[in-house]
Formats: C-alpha cells, sequence, structure tokens
C-alpha cells in the first residue's frame, strides 16, 4: 500500500502568511508603531483631540462606555 504525501506540510508552505491574533511580527509592528507614537510626543495632543467638544457630545460617549462595559465580562 503506497502512501500519500502529507498534503498538510506542503500547505503550510504554500500558504500565505497569516496575520492576526498570535502573529508575532504583527505583534511587534504594533508595539514599535506604539513606541514611537509615545516617542514623538502624540498621545497628549490626541487625547485633547479626542475630548467632547460639548457636554451633549460628552453624554453621548458616556452612553456609549455604560453600553460597552454593560456587555463585557466581568
Amino acid at each position: 500500500m503506497s502512501q500519500k504525501p502529507s498534503t498538510q506540510s506542503k500547505r503550510a508552505v504554500d500558504a500565505p502568511k497569516v496575520q492576526g491574533e498570535g502573529d508575532y511580527e504583527a505583534a511587534r509592528h504594533y508595539r514599535e508603531a506604539t513606541e514611537q507614537f509615545v516617542e514623538d510626543g502624540k498621545v497628549d495632543p490626541a487625547a485633547r483631540a479626542a475630548k467632547p467638544n460639548s457636554q451633549k457630545e460628552a453624554a453621548a460617549m458616556e452612553a456609549a462606555e455604560s453600553v460597552g462595559k454593560s456587555k463585557a465580562k466581568q
């Protein structure tokens, strides 16, 4: 009886690189970009830009945060 060559190993070699959860290269790129963002002093300006512009916008942001927190695991 002849054995078939393993198709799994062939697929692993031929498959395009998967980017996503657990991908060390993607994690490294994200970490480096985040560190550069902090080093460039962009955190404070980004935080100020994200600040609500009115009481109505602040209330909407708080409501959205409450919805998100209600769906989070405790």
